[in-house]
């Protein structure tokens, strides 16, 4: 009869057991399928709204996007990675890479200088020139296209780089009057991008993001000296870097960086007026010269004919 009852005991206990894990097992199904209800429902909110984002957007904009897209990777695929990665840091230096992509340039070269090959063959066809001016045709105008772009991206790394060679003398300043004035470097620097709107307050401004990111000081300064590659402004973010790492009073570095910088712009004005005379020679030669030969000579022009 015990036996009995420990059998039964048993058995109720195991059909117990069975039931709770049954439930708990019911309870976990319920609740990963009502996640992934969830979970679909959101998926499907970030698909709605992205397909009326696509839908607000012009008709011309929805297909011409896309297929600008394709055409981008598939051209950019061909040309060399070196030349693009060269392409992309020209455009870093030269303010712009945000706005405009590699590969964006790239296809504009490549397209711009398969229509100056097309306007060529138009021109060889229709106009009829000489086998001179038809060669030269076919090749001036295909060159003109694919360097164009690459012209102007080097005017703007120029001028960028010009700005922030101008811009550094006074931008150290206001940092040494900062620091000293008992800010620290970072506050020095934000007191900057606030006084000043220029591509050297741009890049500090993004030094400082780099910084509150997290990055090392020493990191954030060395990618500031890689994306504006200015041989004075190296030369400061070298000095910088060693001063904070040996310890050294950063108002007085910044005040001799000053200094120097002052005594570099003087040098730089004085060198670009010095070559000032020989790039006058030019127009002075084309221009101004025969004007003032036709001015004097051309009323003796008529009385020397007669002569003869």
């Amino acid at each position: 009869m015990e036996l009995v009852s420990v059998v039964v005991a048993l058995s109720v206990l195991a059909f117990g057991g069975f039931l709770l894990l049954t439930g708990v097992r019911g309870r976990l199904a319920a609740a990963g399928e009502a996640t992934d209800y969830l979970r679909s429902l959101d998926e499907r909110q970030e698909v709605a709204d992205v397909y009326d984002e696509t839908l607000a957007e012009p008709f011309l904009g929805r297909i011409l996007r896309p297929l600008g897209a394709g055409s981008l990777r598939r051209i950019a695929g061909l040309t060399p990675r070196n030349y693009v990665e060269g392409v992309h840091r020209q455009l870093v230096l030269g303010g712009v890479a945000s706005s405009v992509r590699a590969e964006e340039l790239v296809t504009l070269q490549v397209l711009a200088g398969a229509g100056g090959a097309v306007l060529g063959v138009i021109y060889v066809i229709a106009g009829q020139p000489s086998a001179r001016i038809g060669v030269l045709a076919l090749v001036a105008l295909p060159l003109i296209g694919v360097l164009a772009p690459q012209s102007w991206l080097k005017r703007k790394v120029a001028d960028r780089t010009h700005a922030i060679r101008m811009d550094l003398p006074d931008t150290i300043d206001l940092l040494a009057i900062s620091v000293e004035a008992g800010q620290g470097l970072e506050g020095a620097m934000q007191t900057v991008c606030s006084h000043f709107d220029s591509p050297l307050s741009e890049e500090l401004s993004r030094t400082l993001k780099e910084m509150e990111l997290g990055l090392a000081r020493r990191d954030a300064l060395h990618n500031l000296k890689r994306r504006t590659d200015v041989a004075e402004l190296s030369n400061f973010v070298l000095v910088l870097t060693q001063a904070d790492a040996l310890g050294m009073p950063i108002g007085r570095v910044l005040r001799t960086q000053a200094a120097e910088m002052r005594t570099k712009r003087r040098q730089w004005a004085r060198e670009k007026a010095a070559k000032l005379p020989v790039k006058i020679l030019i127009p002075l030669t084309l221009f101004i010269f025969p004007a003032i030969m036709v001015v004097t000579l051309g009323p003796a022009v008529p009385g020397i004919a007669n002569a003869f």
